[in-house]
């Protein structure tokens, strides 16, 4: 799927596509959003503007070299962003291709960054005057959302850390799943933001825009270090709920078997009684009692409360 999109007055706007004149539109557009496009559109697109464009394993290559680089194209950035899918995050790659006259962009997945960026832009809210200037508000958007996520971890993390440590009836084992979901967001967010602050310092490096720019991405940097301390509190904040939720399940393990151990010693008395008396021997100078049988009984129920009054006396209890 393509969209595209041009800069008018300032403002970024969407051009609806018209298949009868496409390629003149995409010569026209500032910014071609490519979502998940198809074998005819990635050729459209190699034809008019790259001679080959990047595919998925290119754009997860891990290498600073292979992911951020420039040559006869352009400009090429292969940054991870943030996408959700089934209550869970996920990274999704993105392929920016930054040339002179506009703004190409291929993604495998659709991105809250965008959807976002799209909905201001039917709104009017995007100005820009360049397409170095829209990618520079792009991962100015993509910082704000992950400071945002980080936020909300940081809300959930308190409302595990009070379950845990002041819910006395709190289910342990939901928050040990709770807390490992909350790990794992962390650190995908925290990939994704060393992979922004190498994709900013390439940009700095490369980039020949006019100061305001280059301190729009001065100040980006400075907050993606701000949050990559935060995340890092984060996952302190994990590790020790994580550790104290383990500390409560052992400590009511160990109350279980604590009680389960005390029966046994109060219960063995008596059970050595009866089955001291239980035994089918021809000649025992008891079974001619009268008082035998209540005798038995009583000697039981004693030799159960003793060792249960001793354990309570030393505070076992």
């Amino acid at each position: 799927m393509l969209r595209l999109y041009q800069i008018e007055h300032g403002l970024i706007q969407e051009i609806p596509l018209d298949e009868s004149r496409l390629e003149s539109q995409l010569l026209a557009a500032d910014w071609i959003d490519a979502l998940e496009p198809d074998e005819q559109e990635r050729a459209l697109l190699a034809k008019l503007f790259s001679d080959e464009l990047p595919d998925v394993d290119d754009v997860e290559e891990i290498e600073a070299s292979a992911r951020c680089f420039t040559d006869q194209d352009g400009l090429h950035l292969h940054t991870l962003f943030l996408g959700m899918a089934e209550g869970r995050h996920h990274t999704v790659s993105v392929a920016f291709v930054l040339q002179p006259e506009r703004l190409i962009a291929i993604r495998d997945g659709e991105l809250s960054d965008f959807r976002l960026l799209r909905m201001r832009a039917r709104r009017g809210q995007v100005s820009c005057e360049t397409p170095t200037e829209l990618l520079v508000t792009l991962f100015e958007q993509k910082v704000e959302n992950h400071a945002d996520n980080i936020e909300d971890i940081h809300h959930q993390l308190e409302r595990v850390s009070h379950a845990v440590l002041e819910d006395e009836a709190a289910d342990l084992e939901a928050a040990i799943s709770q807390l490992a979901r909350l790990e794992d967001s962390n650190g995908k967010i925290r990939l994704c933001l060393m992979d922004t602050q190498r994709d900013i310092s390439f940009m700095l490096r490369h980039l020949r825009e006019p100061s305001q720019q280059r301190d729009t991405l001065y100040e980006i940097g400075r907050d993606l270090e701000t949050l990559m301390t935060h995340t890092s509190f984060l996952f302190d904040k994990i590790n020790f709920l994580m550790d104290s939720t383990q500390g409560f399940i052992n400590i009511r393990q160990a109350q279980i078997i604590k009680t389960f151990s005390i029966a046994a010693v109060v219960f063995l008395p008596p059970t050595l009684i009866a089955s001291i008396y239980g035994m089918n021997f021809e000649f025992m100078p008891e079974l001619d009692w009268q008082y035998g049988y209540p005798l038995a009984i009583g000697l039981m129920v004693a030799a159960g409360m003793a060792p249960y009054f001793y354990f309570k006396r030393k505070g076992w209890l």
